[in-house]
């Protein structure tokens, strides 16, 4: 459904941005990260699929390519606020154990 507001046509579902690729995508498509705490005060990101912990988060397509653009480009730490930069390993291994034996959608979001 698309509704119509005083800046034009907005989609009728809550749209997010990838922090990987850059593209908009609904909110039920991507993976919701947030800062958690580590050891040694080193920040963790964390997979939050529920979309239920607290803090702020950041959208990633949960496929390997997005996750190898935001981890290349550094994107964990600005969209999360982080002055440290934040150990992924987490959302590393819940992408790729999620994907595993699934087609790649990664084709259709690569830029030239």
């Amino acid at each position: 459904m698309v509704q119509t507001d005083r800046t034009g046509l907005r989609p009728g579902h809550p749209v997010r941005t990838c922090i990987g690729c850059r593209g908009a995508d609904s909110r039920s498509a991507l993976l919701r990260v947030v800062l958690g705490p580590g050891a040694a005060g080193i920040p963790v990101v964390v997979p939050d699929p529920e979309r239920r912990r607290p803090g702020r988060g950041a959208w990633l397509h949960p496929v390997v390519s997005c996750l190898d653009l935001a981890v290349r480009r550094r994107a964990f730490g600005r969209a999360l606020r982080s002055s440290t930069p934040p150990d992924h390993t987490a959302v590393d291994d819940w992408v790729r154990a999620h994907t595993q034996g699934q087609p790649s959608k990664s084709k259709n979001r690569e830029r030239v």
